[in-house]
């Protein structure tokens, strides 16, 4: 009776056992994750989305907008360089093409070019070969800011977009907040430019008119 007794007692302590693992994975635990995940640091452009964290310490994080998680398998540092680049491209873009049709000239000016839009230019000027020159310079200088690229992403601690250029000495004797004001404002400009470029070059092909193509 008393083997028996204590049999029953050992089973009774296994089986609690048992149990109390089992109960650290239950529903209890399952609530706390939950809690955390509603409680995670939300985009603040995308508010339904969570914060992209590899974006802090970036100018302009403080918006966390990366919809499709880029920055998730991509180097922010690699985003960035893109970014700018393609920015600086956009705001001089945009001036220029709409400089030419506005009937801004250089002189002298070829007579090849007379009478071309923004839009018929770039057949043109692939006929008479100007293209391939341009082709040829924009090659090389991106063969020369690849290198700075590379060594940035190996770590030499080189700020994305950064070429020391400044020739109007915008950023100089300007405290760190200031520099940090002004990048602000040429990503802001730049991402408008971006999409202003992008915006008024199909509607000049839509409309085949001058500036302001409607």
């Amino acid at each position: 009776g008393s083997q028996s007794f204590a049999d029953n007692t050992m089973k009774s302590v296994i089986l609690s056992s048992i149990l109390a693992s089992a109960a650290a994975f239950a529903p209890g635990s399952q609530v706390g994750r939950s809690s955390t995940a509603i409680c995670a640091e939300k985009s603040r452009a995308l508010p339904f989305l969570p914060y992209p964290e590899n974006l802090k310490g970036y100018i302009g994080d403080e918006a966390g907008f990366d919809p499709l998680r880029f920055s998730d398998f991509v180097p922010v540092d690699f985003l960035r360089e893109a970014e700018l680049k393609h920015a600086r491209i956009c705001m001089l873009g945009y001036v220029g093409f709409v400089a030419v049709d506005m009937g801004f000239k250089i002189y002298p000016f070829p007579e090849a070019y007379e009478g071309l839009t923004s839009v018929t230019a770039h057949d043109a000027l692939v006929e008479q070969g100007a293209m391939g020159q341009i082709f040829l310079w924009i090659s090389l200088a991106e063969t020369l800011s690849t290198v700075a690229v590379i060594q940035m992403l190996q770590g030499s601690g080189r700020q994305p977009g950064d070429f020391g250029f400044d020739p109007l000495g915008f950023l100089q004797d300007k405290s760190e907040e200031e520099i940090k004001e002004m990048q602000m404002k040429e990503l802001t400009n730049g991402r408008l430019a971006m999409l202003a470029f992008s915006g008024i070059l199909t509607q000049a092909v839509l409309t085949q008119g001058p500036f302001p193509y409607v």
